[in-house]
């Protein structure tokens, strides 16, 4: 069975081809606080660069992610700390080409 932390991944890539993205478990740091499980796969913090959120204010990029992720809320994903910028507010060098990190 694949983890919360690679579907997020892979979710978020197929609908956002970001320049870059990063999925953190943050879980553990949330042990005892509400939502908290005792496997984990909580609690995340997301960090994507994407060409789609050109655009976009910031309330719309959250809501196009939510909407992504949506079944893993109802899944018992609890907390979600977005970062969504485009490669020009991120500054990326090469903001052109596609990769996922």
């Amino acid at each position: 069975m694949q983890s919360r932390a690679s579907r997020l991944q892979a979710a978020l890539t197929e609908a956002f081809a970001p320049v870059v993205l990063t999925v953190q478990d943050d879980s553990a740091r949330h042990a005892g606080h509400a939502g908290a499980r005792p496997g984990g796969e909580t609690h995340y913090s997301v960090m994507l660069v994407s060409a789609k959120f050109a655009g976009m204010p910031r309330v719309a990029r959250s809501r196009a992610v939510h909407a992504v992720l949506a079944g893993e809320f109802a899944a018992g994903m609890h907390a979600l700390a977005l970062t969504l910028r485009t490669p020009e507010e991120a500054q990326i060098p090469g903001a052109g080409e596609v990769t996922a990190r």
